[in-house]
Parts: structure tokens; sequence; C-alpha cells
């Protein structure tokens, strides 16, 4: 299993999320982690809002992999949120977004926070597992999505 299918349980997915706005996203999905998580939703909430100030998450081709640094969270995290209707998030192609993944880490993280969000870049270039990703309709067919991806060798 990869490194991302280990901090996705399905509890931390939402699919056809209804949310009209980049801030709007922040704020569900710390009320996500929150209830599942417990964490502090507005801590998140900021955190992610905090991060975005300094550049786009936005990946392109409607995807965009939010991430912040969490005071006293121990490991990594992360949850996929699949939104109804497209929000507009500075991607370097201009284009909405409607997949996210959202990691958490550590506020001390280094290697590991850049290993994951290199291979959630990896994941996400390819065509044919976004649009499985957009294809799903549970979150268990989700999470098998995410284990079973591979790296190309």
């Amino acid at each position: 299993m990869n490194q991302i299918a280990e901090l996705l349980p399905p509890a931390n997915i939402a699919l056809d999320l209804d949310v009209g706005s980049k801030p709007r996203l922040f704020d569900a999905v710390g009320a996500l982690f929150a209830a599942q998580g417990g964490l502090d939703g507005a801590s998140v909430a900021s955190s992610l809002a905090a991060r975005e100030k300094l550049g786009s998450t936005g990946l392109g081709q409607g995807v965009a992999i939010p991430h912040g640094r969490i005071k006293g969270l121990k490991e990594a995290r992360g949850a996929f949120v699949r939104l109804k209707h497209p929000v507009p998030f500075d991607a370097p192609d201009g284009k909405p977004v409607s997949q996210v993944f959202v990691l958490l880490v550590p506020e001390q993280a280094t290697d590991l926070h850049l290993q994951l969000l290199s291979e959630l870049a990896q994941m996400f270039s390819e065509r044919p597992f976004r649009e499985k990703l957009a294809a799903v309709d549970n979150a268990d067919d989700l999470v098998t999505l995410f284990r079973t991806w591979e790296s190309a060798p």
C-alpha cells in the first residue's frame, strides 16, 4: 500500500460536497477533521488558508492539494473531497477545482511532508486516475483506488 492510502480512512472522504468558494471548502474540511479526527476545525481551516496565501495549491486539471502544518498533530492525516461544483483555485491552467486532497502534517514535519506531496502530485498527474476518482460513487471504492494506485516504474 502506498503512503497516501494509509492517511485516508473512508470517514475522511466527502463526495459531491457543495461549497461555493475556497474559504467555504476550508471550513468544511476543518469540520470534517474536527468530527473524524478530534482536531480543531477552525485551526485546520486557518492553516490551510494561511498556506494558500503563499501561493495556490491548485495543480491544474481540476485538482488541488491544500496542505497545512498543525500544532500538536502527531502524524500526517489526509482527506479527499470531490466537489459538486468546481470552485476557482488560481490553478496554473486557470481551471476551477473539483478534486481536492487535503494533507495535514505535524508542525515540525520535513521530509515526509515533501514525500507525501510528491506522491500526491504524481497520482493526480495521471488522467486515468483522475477520471476514476470522478466516477466512483462511494468512499470505500475511492479508498480502494488510492490503495491500488502504484507509481510507474
